[in-house]
């Protein structure tokens, strides 16, 4: 079986064989950024499929930020580029779940939690953050979570 890291390897060879400029740099950029991760702490490791997961979830974070950032500063070409980048990396990461599905999962530890109110927050998260990690951006299920108790 493949690791996530060999998959990516494999893939960056082919970007640069295919001479696509965008895949091979945002690739390899990730791959940085995963070796980096692997060197940090006391002693070099492999990293987990799941470490590897993060690392992509983290990286397109960064992507999606920065696309952001760029639109706010009137710089649509750059903005438009870290949008592209992030949907390579969006590639390797499991599908995000759709408002509809984020709902019904927040609906529901709301009601296991018995919550109400903003000072239910904190037990609604930590029923909901197990079901949806890697699936759902943080600060998409905050608001999610935010709007099931207020409403």
């Amino acid at each position: 079986m493949t690791t996530l890291k060999a998959q990516l390897q494999e893939d960056l060879t082919a970007a640069i064989r295919n001479r696509d400029e965008l895949r091979s740099s945002t690739i390899r950029l990730t791959l940085t950024a995963v070796t980096s991760e692997e060197v940090a702490g006391d002693e070099k490791r492999e990293l987990s499929d799941d470490e590897v997961l993060k690392v992509l979830g983290r990286e397109a974070k960064k992507r999606r930020e920065a696309a952001t950032a760029f639109d706010n500063a009137g710089r649509a070409e750059q903005a438009a580029r870290e949008r592209a980048e992030g949907e390579v990396l969006a590639e390797y990461l499991p599908k995000q779940l759709s408002d509809e599905e984020l709902t019904a999962i927040v609906a529901a530890a709301v009601a296991e939690s018995g919550a109400s109110g903003p000072q239910g927050m904190g037990a609604v998260m930590k029923l909901v953050r197990p079901k949806v990690e890697g699936l759902a951006e943080g600060g998409r299920v905050a608001a999610a979570v935010r709007s099931a108790l207020a409403g």
